[in-house]
């Protein structure tokens, strides 16, 4: 009889489903740019910095989609021949690389986030989706599945002329740092390493590391009626080099003309380059050569 009732008892109790958990984030995995002039673009991206392009995903109803320069296995720079106007932003995207996309698209489901409401296949056999930040920026999530343009590529196109290997962060403009700070700090698992501005008394840029690598978004803050000219400079990409004035020297020599080198309120060396469409790829150092200003930068 006890033993009984004991069952009962155990039937009658409700089970709690468990609440997904974030799968790894581990890295920047690309920037999807915007251009008016595919050739002047490919000049800039394989010739100047010296990427190779591995494939492009032409539309269902033909015509060019997009092409790819290659940075790494795991890192690309997308590049959009959609600009159809002076005043249109020059950033598609952003995107981060994830182990498991079901489960983080469940995982930001079940923390408010608007999410689509199942997964796709892209056309380059990968699995990704795209979600809003607060300022209304795109953000995928993809994960490199087995068969795949970018994992049959594994270890292929990264020739010796690439300027860098390695995309170190992606910059996006951020109007209400609270509100980024609940997605990508609180929810995301996003941590600070570093924030600055151009006087030691404010902060207009906050370095947030990924929260299973090195890689860092950078929140562009008090940025105010932008022209196309300031964007492509707060929509950012940063290319990883271990010495700025050996990738000053090369791009010069590759026809560029840029301002000399500086180093930055960061303690950085680094050099600022820009594409057709005003968009800025920044060289960077990995260490300081200065203390920073404003705050330690966390390892």
């Amino acid at each position: 009889m006890h033993r009984l009732f004991f069952i009962s008892c155990l039937l009658a109790i409700p089970l709690v489903a468990q609440s997904p958990t974030r799968p790894p984030i581990p890295d920047v995995a690309h920037i999807g740019l915007r251009t008016d002039d595919l050739a002047a673009a490919r000049n800039f991206y394989g010739h100047a910095l010296g990427f190779e392009e591995p494939f492009t995903l032409d539309k269902p109803a033909g015509g060019l989609l997009l092409t790819y320069f290659k940075v790494n296995d795991h890192q690309y720079i997308e590049i959009f021949p959609e600009l159809t106007s002076a005043g249109q932003d020059r950033l598609s995207h952003i995107a981060f690389e994830t182990t498991n996309a079901q489960q983080l698209r469940d995982y930001l489901a079940a923390r408010g986030v608007k999410v689509p409401d199942a997964l796709r296949t892209g056309r380059d056999g990968n699995v990704s989706f795209m979600i809003q930040d607060p300022d209304g920026h795109n953000v995928e999530f993809v994960q490199y599945m087995p068969g795949s343009l970018h994992t049959t590529n594994f270890g292929k196109f990264l020739g010796s002329n690439r300027v860098s290997d390695h995309i170190i962060h992606v910059g996006v403009t951020v109007a209400d740092r609270a509100a980024a700070d609940h997605l990508y700090r609180d929810i995301l698992g996003f941590h600070e390493t570093w924030h600055g501005g151009m006087k030691d008394d404010r902060t207009d840029w906050v370095d947030m590391r990924v929260p299973d690598g090195t890689d860092w978004l950078e929140y562009m803050l008090n940025v105010h009626n932008p022209s196309p000219r300031t964007l492509g400079v707060m929509h950012h990409l940063a290319l990883g080099v271990p010495s700025v004035a050996d990738g000053y020297k090369t791009v010069v020599d590759r026809g560029l003309k840029p301002e000399k080198p500086q180093i930055g309120r960061d303690g950085k060396w680094q050099l600022n380059l820009y594409d057709p469409n005003l968009t800025r790829s920044e060289l960077m150092e990995p260490k300081p050569v200065r203390t920073p200003c404003c705050s330690p930068i966390v390892e």
